[in-house]
């Protein structure tokens, strides 16, 4: 079983830590976390240079950095070619896919045990398949080099721990918030909603004003479910709502359930997202708010950096998700363990790809905040992000982890595989058509029920 928290609480104290409050206090000074031994490791002695030739090798890196106008994109092209230029014989092919391409190529390739020298896997339920089937490589042994481990925020490796052994290395650690265009606002004169209602009367009167209310990726389901989780965590009173139903002290059929659906289908029959938003990719519907299309977007903190290098950067504000029907704390929040690296255990070539992801790993800090991306990292930061040029609207982000009061992990990474693809589809389908939402519990109690073990 992979480990877990002393409660969600603690997943919010691990946020809390994320050396950035060096901007909180707005003092400008700048707070180092980042160990001597991490920073001692910007060249791993894994690149040490030799007179003896090498053999060429070609290390295979799956991830989800596909879209160029994301910081996170240009960064891994930087330490690919510094890796590659440290070590000549090594060559990083890099296969760039949207999350749900991943995902579905990874399916495949795990099926015929093909699997990447480097992939990507999403933490706790979703990676018990990959680890149970001996796919993935142990790293103990790796964040124990260069001082690698100690640059992790404490505690988030425990979602990607299984049987004591650290099976992938996490990009981030994020919460859901809701980013909105201020110049937008007020051509619409609308106000930062307090309530859900007040966020459904907001859609409507953008929608009047000629105006697309938000902005949504639903190809990729798991953007519907990730905002449709935010509005169950408020209808439930708080977090917990599937680990009563693991418990068997609550299902699918439960008001608190029922009601987030309901609820979520006033927002989209309000209008809120853009025509055919099932046929927008992540990238394509993040697109729509970072071209000023588009009044609001409901991501992980993650999209940060991609917004801030943006058309609309400086026009851009975010909030806490509202209560719904008076429910809900609003510092409890979607908490977004970030997606992972992996190990193939099949690779030809498991000590260099150690070596690569080892010093990928330890850039990945310093060349993050160097491109304004470092907002939500899984990894202590050292810099100063105001002195630095992060825009007001980071800092703002910033700002709200130091208030996180815990919160629920997204739907698929809580339930397992086959339980989460019955729940991603009967989401998706609610941007379709409208339907009753006691039918939409029956359609996850029977995934639930068919699934479970």
């Amino acid at each position: 079983m992979v480990k877990k928290y002393k409660g969600l609480q603690v997943i919010g104290a691990s946020l809390l830590a994320i050396s950035l409050t060096a901007c909180g206090s707005g003092s400008g000074t700048s707070t180092s976390t980042a160990t001597p031994d991490a920073k001692a490791a910007a060249t791993p002695a894994a690149t040490t240079s030799t007179t003896e030739k090498k053999e060429n090798i070609t290390i295979t890196f799956q991830n989800i950095y596909p879209d160029p106008t994301d910081p996170k994109n240009g960064m891994l092209k930087k330490i690919v070619n510094d890796y590659q230029t440290k070590n000549p014989n090594i060559k990083i092919e890099l296969d760039s896919l949207n999350t749900d391409q991943q995902k579905l190529k990874l399916k495949t390739q795990a099926a015929s045990k093909e699997v990447p020298d480097i992939t990507i896997v999403n933490p706790a339920a979703q990676m018990k398949p990959f680890v149970d089937a001996k796919l993935f490589a142990p790293l103990n042994d790796m964040v124990e080099q260069n001082g690698l481990k100690a640059t992790f925020q404490d505690g988030i490796l425990d979602w990607y721990t299984f049987d004591k052994n650290i099976y992938a290395l996490p990009d981030g650690n994020n919460i859901g918030l809701v980013y909105y265009n201020k110049d937008l606002f007020k051509q619409a004169g609308v106000e930062v909603p307090k309530t859900f209602e007040e966020m459904v009367a907001a859609v409507k009167t953008l929608k009047g004003k000629g105006i697309q209310p938000m902005a949504i990726g639903e190809k990729d389901s798991w953007t519907g479910s990730f905002l449709f989780m935010n509005v169950l965590l408020r209808t439930n009173g708080g977090p917990g709502f599937l680990q009563a139903v693991v418990d068997g002290k609550k299902t699918f059929a439960d008001p608190a359930f029922t009601d987030a659906v309901s609820s979520f289908e006033d927002l989209i029959q309000a209008g809120a997202f853009q025509e055919g938003a099932t046929s927008f990719d992540y990238n394509a519907g993040e697109n729509l708010f970072k071209t000023g299309k588009a009044a609001m977007y409901y991501m992980g903190s993650w999209a940060t950096g991609g917004i801030e290098t943006s058309s609309v950067n400086g026009k851009v504000g975010v909030f806490k998700f509202p209560t719904v029907k008076g429910k809900g704390n609003p510092d409890e929040f979607m908490l977004a363990p970030g997606s992972a690296f992996a190990i193939s255990a099949n690779s030809k070539h498991l000590k260099e790809t150690k070596d690569f992801l080892n010093f990928f790993m330890i850039n990945f800090p310093k060349e993050a905040f160097a491109v304004k991306g470092a907002v939500g990292i899984a990894q202590k930061v050292d810099g100063d992000f105001k002195a630095a040029g992060y825009s007001d609207m980071a800092m703002e982000v910033l700002g709200l982890f130091k208030q996180v009061k815990g919160g629920d992990l997204a739907f698929d990474n809580t339930m397992n595989p086959g339980t989460a693809q019955g729940h991603l589809t009967s989401i998706q389908n609610l941007f379709v058509q409208k339907k009753d939402p006691a039918e939409v519990g029956k359609e996850h109690q029977t995934a639930y029920d068919t699934n479970k073990k």
